[in-house]
């Protein structure tokens, strides 16, 4: 079994603890639950690796701490010692990840050890409501919101492109001429988790299914032409994202959303969408 500086390396004999954590919060660690039951615990299929801050295996019974580190590092649980672990592991290598995202509790007590090596960040959002719905929006679903069609592709991309940058900051075409992030959208298109309305073959409403497990799916992306903002498109599009997760995949949706877009929040409640936890996200 590997270790380094406190922290663990899992592998596939913890797979029973690992999927026993997870299952505490399942809307909370969809982005990690979505990854652990498709690739098991192994880095190369997993596209990262999975921290304990256990000094040994854990066969049965709790895992201390908990924390996956791959394009985004992500503390799922564990205290103030657990994060030092995984804040010396990390410290250990070259940072890779574009940013630290997940429970704010763990992201802001890890972001303190990180900050004087990995600092300043590009921005730290200190308060994201986790909100989850489970059962049938409270407002009619746009009926005109689909699944994209993989030969849509080029009239997508656009969509997701400047939303993107509105969300993000950043231009994710940078660095690569944008075949990273083509590939990602492709990728989502062809697993049916992209939605978009489109008029006279322009995207006016977009948003995807980001992460999914076996019980959870997170929706993210979600984003409305300027033009056509106001109108109620992205409050009926998120209904019928929502109807698609909830009747048709039998998952519960959830996102999670800045704490100062009053208007995105007022929208998703209306939906029926509820709070079930506190994110924050520092990105780089």
């Amino acid at each position: 079994m590997l270790r380094l500086a406190g922290a663990r390396l899992l592998d596939d004999r913890d797979y029973p603890a690992v999927r026993a954590a997870l299952a505490t919060d399942p809307v909370g660690s969809c982005m990690v639950s979505a990854r652990v039951e498709t690739a098991g615990l192994d880095p190369w299929r997993l596209g990262g690796e999975l921290w304990a801050a256990d000094s040994r295996p854990v066969r049965a019974g709790r895992l201390q701490g908990l924390c996956f580190s791959g394009p985004n590092l992500i503390p799922l649980r564990g205290n103030a010692s657990a994060l030092r672990s995984f804040a010396d592991r990390a410290l250990r290598r070259q940072r890779s990840c574009s940013s630290l995202v997940g429970p704010a509790e763990q992201v802001l007590g890890l972001w303190d050890e990180l900050e004087p090596e990995w600092g300043p960040a590009r921005e730290v959002r200190h308060d994201q409501p986790l909100l989850a719905l489970d059962g049938i929006p409270s407002v009619a679903a746009d009926p005109l919101v689909r699944a994209v069609r993989p030969e849509e592709l080029d009239r997508y991309l656009p969509a997701a492109i400047a939303m993107f940058i509105e969300e993000v900051g950043v231009d994710p075409r940078n660095g690569d001429g944008g075949a990273g992030y083509r590939a990602r959208v492709a990728e989502l298109i062809a697993g049916g988790r992209a939605f978009a309305r489109f008029e006279d073959g322009e995207v006016v409403f977009k948003a995807e299914i980001g992460a999914m497990s076996s019980t959870v799916g997170q929706i993210q992306g979600v984003w409305v032409h300027p033009e056509r903002r106001g109108g109620g498109l992205g409050t009926a599009g998120t209904a019928s994202v929502v109807t698609r997760l909830v009747r048709g995949m039998g998952r519960t949706a959830s996102l999670y959303v800045n704490a100062y877009n009053s208007p995105a929040l007022a929208a998703y409640r209306k939906i029926g969408f509820e709070q079930v936890g506190q994110y924050a996200t520092v990105l780089f």
